[in-house]
């Protein structure tokens, strides 16, 4: 960030006592104001797929670390050393190679004989270790040499500033330069994680001195001494315990970084600058007695080795792709068969795409919306560069940072529901906003291609300069805008504004270079009214085999054919009136009799449709019946679906649901769940009728019967879903990344779709 730039370039001409007020008088105004953040961040508890715990059952793990500032703190290295080993702890001190003091040698020597563990941490320590690529790489040598030097395994960059994706230059197996939250550092954007995460490189082919196929990040999950004390001038420690039973409770790792440069070991600390080391023994204290038995103490470099060789083990046994900078430490394994073969094959050709540019455009939310980021981070996996604008969801979104190597900026407004001017209103202000962000882009440098996501369709024509200049253009359309806009006004299909919105559409995909649509029935339509089909490449809306990892089907547990555990039927997904959830419980309410412990499960955001429904399920009293959730990300999906025994997706009867394939329809199938889907041309064009149960879309009571068909036969139903599975397993994300990066290859090469 250019504000960091400047502050750490003039920061040595202001004095320490002067920095220290203005940032504790910011601090203490942000404090009141990030409560509902920080130090807890809620859905930073969510535990990674494919999770299996810490050893021995351990509850949580434990890590204590050290950055060792200036020649005070190196000075008091060996008490604290001697405090935390009076205790019963061991940590990981982390040194400046070349900053205000030497590292005597028989000091690091004397640490690691008493179990403690050395790493790095920076360089010079100034802020500056970022600042240009060519300045890190030259850095990084002399980074990597003391690496070696120390023996050490592990990195932490100054003030904690971090680029990821850099630090694959450094010789490192674990890095921990990132936080699940902390507003108060002066890059505030959280990694909203309290586990490890793999950051896998996208140069493991080619990279010799780095650290191969990746690092593991290791986020610190408790607030750092310095903010708590020092900043914040909190006087217990309170926060520490608070976060650390909050951690414990969910099974997530407490990393915390303190600073001997600011314990005071005795006498009266300067509490400008100091604080009494005696907060720290009460926390240390508090784990000894509270969690002795169940807390698994740990060095980085053993919780390292523990995640790294539990995510080989899963590599061994299941083929995999690769993982982002945002996740977990696993990796994706839903690769088999011939999407294994076609993933590898896909590997080599995508090689061509070895530093593109791309810009991407996005009337949407990133990375919240799921097919932009499954389509930017597949760019950035084979090496492309990918520059991304979207909206700002909320204040407490940065306007720009890095998500799994995009960068992502963000335009202060926020997308809302309304009538036809509304719609327009805002997607013009988008439009304009995108055509100058581009053009002043693309004038700099040239983009190789630009990526516009619909709706709205016209969002193309703000690539126009880009096109000029030379960049190819690739429209996706995820929904067709006239079929979408006559069902939400209930317009007819020879209105003005329909037909306004197919003439649009026309020139916008005349306007594009190739054209990405989310299944055949949408090929079908825009070949029949606006362009050849061979202009338009399928590109389905798979679930992310990372998160929805494949499980058979299987009778234990696909019914619930007992009083005492409910029969649950789920609905997950948007609640507007098109997708039915009234119907849903209208079948509910037929079904009770004849399956007296039946159960409705709902999932998405609240919606004053979903008002209306909550009220119908009042009048037909189904609360006993009815359970809503509220919104959920991605692993409580994930939950859901596997605690449920049968998903359904009760569409009404329109023009666009005639034409949508669920996406949800496949998040079943992959972890092995039956489902009821609408018997439409669109989902008939992948599913035959004995790979899924089908009911007459907008047809309630047929919704019914098919649920009692699905509770009455549950070996038939099992059958049924292995042989949908059969048919996702052709469409999984791995071989559906495979279809779009072959698709914008050939652009790029100038061959024909």
């Amino acid at each position: 960030m250019l504000r960091n730039r400047i502050y750490y370039q003039v920061k040595p001409f202001i004095p320490r006592a002067l920095r220290a007020a203005v940032r504790r008088r910011i601090a203490l105004r942000l404090e009141a104001r990030v409560q509902d953040v920080w130090p807890i961040m809620p859905g930073s508890e969510q535990t990674p797929p494919g999770w299996q715990g810490w050893p021995d059952g351990k509850k949580f793990a434990l890590v204590l670390t050290h950055d060792v500032e200036g020649p005070v703190g190196l000075r008091r290295c060996r008490r604290l050393a001697s405090l935390e080993s009076e205790l019963g702890f061991r940590s990981c001190f982390n040194f400046i190679p070349a900053g205000e003091y030497v590292v005597p040698p028989e000091l690091r020597e004397e640490l690691t004989s008493q179990g403690f563990e050395i790493g790095v941490h920076d360089l010079h320590h100034d802020g500056r270790l970022y600042r240009t690529w060519r300045g890190f790489v030259q850095k990084a040598k002399r980074i990597n040499e003391y690496l070696a030097e120390w023996n050490a395994e592990g990195f932490r960059s100054g003030f904690m500033l971090h680029k990821l994706d850099w630090l694959h230059q450094l010789a490192i197996r674990y890095d921990m330069s990132t936080f699940d939250t902390d507003p108060f550092e002066p890059q505030p954007e959280g990694r909203h994680t309290i586990f490890p995460f793999f950051i896998s490189s996208p140069y493991a082919n080619q990279q010799i001195n780095g650290n191969g196929e990746g690092y593991l990040e290791l986020p610190y999950t408790l607030p750092q001494d310095s903010t708590l004390f020092l900043l914040l001038r909190h006087e217990t420690s309170e926060v520490w315990i608070r976060k650390l039973d909050w951690i414990a409770k969910h099974g997530g790792m407490a990393l915390l970084d303190t600073h001997p440069d600011y314990m005071a070991f005795q006498g009266t600390s300067d509490t400008s600058s100091e604080y009494p080391a005696e907060r720290y023994r009460e926390l240390l204290s508090y784990v000894r007695d509270r969690y002795f038995d169940t807390c698994w103490h740990a060095l980085p470099r053993q919780v390292t080795s523990y995640v790294l060789d539990l995510r080989n083990k899963q590599l061994v046994s299941e083929p995999a792709v690769s993982a982002d900078l945002n996740r977990s430490f696993l990796q994706p394994s839903t690769v088999v068969g011939r999407a294994a073969g076609s993933a590898v094959a896909a590997k080599r050709d995508h090689r061509r795409l070895q530093g593109k540019r791309v810009g991407v455009l996005l009337f949407s939310n990133y990375p919240a919306d799921p097919r932009p980021r499954r389509a930017a981070e597949a760019l950035i996996r084979e090496g492309a560069v990918v520059d991304l604008l979207c909206m700002q969801q909320n204040e407490r979104e940065p306007r720009h940072e890095n998500v799994n190597g995009v960068n992502v900026s963000r335009v202060p407004f926020r997308r809302y529901r309304g009538g036809k001017l509304a719609y327009v209103g805002q997607y013009s202000a988008f439009i304009f906003i995108s055509f100058v962000y581009l053009t002043l882009r693309s004038l700099r440098k040239r983009y190789d291609f630009i990526h516009v996501h619909n709706m709205p369709d016209a969002l193309i024509f703000a690539a126009a300069i880009a096109k000029i200049r030379g960049s190819k253009l690739v429209l996706d359309l995820h929904d067709p805008m006239p079929e979408l806009m006559q069902t939400i006004f209930r317009l007819p299909a020879e209105s003005w504004s329909v037909r306004t919105l197919k003439t649009i559409e026309k020139k916008s995909i005349a306007f594009s270079d190739l054209v990405l649509t989310v299944n055949i029935a949408c090929k079908n339509l825009y070949s029949a009214r606006s362009c050849p089909r061979d202009k338009i490449r399928v590109v389905l809306n798979s679930p992310d085999d990372y998160i929805f990892r494949f499980r058979p089907a299987s009778l234990n547990g696909s019914n619930g054919q007992t009083a005492e555990k409910p029969y649950t039927i789920l609905y997950h997904g948007s609640l507007v009136a098109r997708n039915g959830l009234d119907l849903a419980v209208e079948a509910l309410d037929a079904v009770r009799k004849s399956i007296s412990n039946v159960r409705l499960v709902v999932c998405g955001d609240r919606t004053p449709f979903l008002e209306k429904v909550m009220e119908s399920v009042r009048e037909r009293q189904l609360e006993k019946n009815f359970d809503y959730l509220g919104v959920q990300n991605l692993n409580g999906i994930v939950d859901a679906i596997n605690a449920c025994d049968l998903g359904v997706i009760p569409n009404h009867k329109n023009i666009f649901t005639e034409i949508n394939t669920p996406t949800r329809i496949f998040e079943y199938l992959a972890l092995g769940k039956p489902v009821i889907a609408p018997r439409t041309k669109a989902i008939q064009d992948y599913f035959a009728d004995q790979e899924l149960i089908f009911f007459e879309l907008g047809n309630a009571s047929d919704l019914a019967r098919q649920i009692e068909y699905a509770y009455s036969h549950p070996e038939e139903l099992v059958r049924t879903t292995q042989r949908g599975q059969r048919v996702y397993l052709d469409h999984t994300w791995t071989r559906e990344r495979s279809q779009f990066l072959d698709a914008v290859g050939d652009l790029l090469e100038g061959t024909r779709p």
